[in-house]
């Protein structure tokens, strides 16, 4: 039984390590006040860059920080339309999915059936890997995990307890009282978008070379939506969004897991989907989560220099 559930936990985390990455990357995004609906997309294109960079250095590494470029010149467009032309974010963001989709598509179609001839290993932690249970579950894992812990305790210690994160925030809820307190709002939404970016791109390399090591034509499987989504469930709180990111993995998993059962493979795919409404829709019907659940004010909102 014990065996059991320790391979549950290795991969839920394993499956919630890329929205963890992504989550962090839009809360970020959606505190400056850009909505960007295009974490699929940018997903996508992090997936196919990583798998191809990879395939042909034997590199990894350079996989993972070619997906996070990726990211961000994706992400730069989004923030270009959004930001500087102050055009329909929902737009943008929905045109860099379907981009993302279409090109990822494109530019991965020759490697499919080739698989990586090394992908991503696991690095132990010294003296840590041998803590009865926890040391193999936490302490054993790839670099892309240990990387979304830091990363988001690094957000959260930003956004409480930094000027850098209280300037974002008051951006993302009045920027133009930020700008009269000197702060560079135009700077602080690219950036902002940017970094989100790069986040989505890591968290598709990611899928490609250390949660499996082959590509194949739409492996991010809505993932995208679902970091959108635990945005929202994260109420943009970063110690929320590990809860949403590993209590998806473990729904991942169960998927997975519920297939010997005989259930439908189409309804067992609904089922992270299902799961991401039903929350939604409780939060949205409870008293409490309807007061809880305030998105940044000034959220999808184009913001001009000097505009009252």
């Amino acid at each position: 039984m014990a065996d059991i559930v320790f391979s549950i936990l290795v991969r839920t985390i394993a499956a919630g390590t890329p929205l963890l990455l992504g989550t962090l990357g839009e809360l970020i995004t959606e505190r400056a006040g850009i909505l960007n609906l295009g974490v699929e997309g940018m997903m996508a294109m992090g997936a196919v860059t990583a798998f191809i960079v990879t395939f042909g250095t034997g590199n990894p590494w350079l996989g993972m920080l070619a997906a996070a470029l990726m990211g961000a010149l994706m992400a730069s467009i989004h923030a270009f339309v959004s930001v500087g032309l102050r055009a329909n974010q929902t737009v943008s963001g929905l045109a860099l999915t379907m981009m993302g989709i279409g090109l990822s598509g494109l530019w991965g179609k020759p490697f499919i059936g080739k698989p990586l001839a090394v992908k991503m290993e696991p690095l132990a932690v010294p003296l840590l890997e041998k803590v009865p249970f926890l040391g193999p579950l936490l302490f054993r894992r790839d670099p892309y995990f240990y990387m979304s812990v830091v990363f988001g305790l690094a957000v959260w210690f930003v956004m409480k307890h930094t000027s850098l994160g209280i300037n974002l925030r008051s951006i993302g809820e009045n920027p133009r009282a930020a700008e009269s307190q000197g702060v560079k709002v135009r700077l602080y939404k690219y950036l902002a978008v940017i970094v989100g970016g790069m986040a989505a791109g890591v968290a598709g390399a990611q899928l490609s070379t250390a949660y499996s090591k082959s590509w194949i034509e739409g492996m991010v499987a809505g993932r995208g939506w679902i970091v959108i989504a635990l945005t929202i469930f994260s109420l943009w709180e970063a110690p929320r969004a590990f809860l949403g990111a590993y209590l998806f993995g473990g729904i991942f998993v169960l998927q997975y897991m519920l297939q010997p059962l005989g259930i439908s493979p189409n309804l067992l795919a609904m089922l992270p989907y299902g799961t991401t409404l039903m929350i939604l829709l409780g939060y949205g019907f409870s008293s409490g989560g309807r007061r809880r659940m305030h998105a940044p004010a000034m959220l999808g909102e184009p913001y001009k220099r000097g505009e009252v």
